[in-house]
């Protein structure tokens, strides 16, 4: 499965590519920019979205509200992992149309399993 991963902090780039890569068996992508996040995803076609909340440019929230308002991207699975873990939040990115919400700091060794268990009702996973 390919996966657009939007996150600023570059240590988190290269945990998420290499769980991602070798643990979840996908073709990972990466920006750091908000503003690349939707012309991206049309390029790209992804299976999975992972998106921070806090981006240069144009927050996670802003960028799922464009991904699941425009025809091409609304039903690209979009889940948040974010350090922004209040109630309010994950309400509002639920709202916004994402499947789930994952904390960080997260654990890479149940990264995969806990992707799998938010796109489990959707019929698809990572790492088959």
């Amino acid at each position: 499965m390919k996966v657009l991963v939007a996150e600023d902090d570059p240590d988190i780039q290269v945990i998420l590519k290499m769980v991602l890569t070798r643990l979840g068996k996908c073709e990972v992508t990466i920006t750091y920019q908000g503003d690349q996040v939707v012309p991206m995803a049309k390029s790209h076609r992804p299976g999975l979205i992972l998106l921070d909340v806090m981006l240069p440019e144009m927050s996670g929230f802003e960028i799922c509200k464009i991904l699941k308002s425009n025809p091409e991207t609304k039903t690209i699975p979009v889940i948040f992992l974010t350090a922004r873990a209040m109630p309010v939040d994950i309400k509002e990115a639920l709202t916004l149309g994402a499947v789930g919400y994952l904390a960080k700091p997260f654990d890479p060794m149940t990264l995969v399993t806990q992707i799998n268990e938010i796109l489990s009702p959707l019929g698809t996973s990572i790492g088959a």
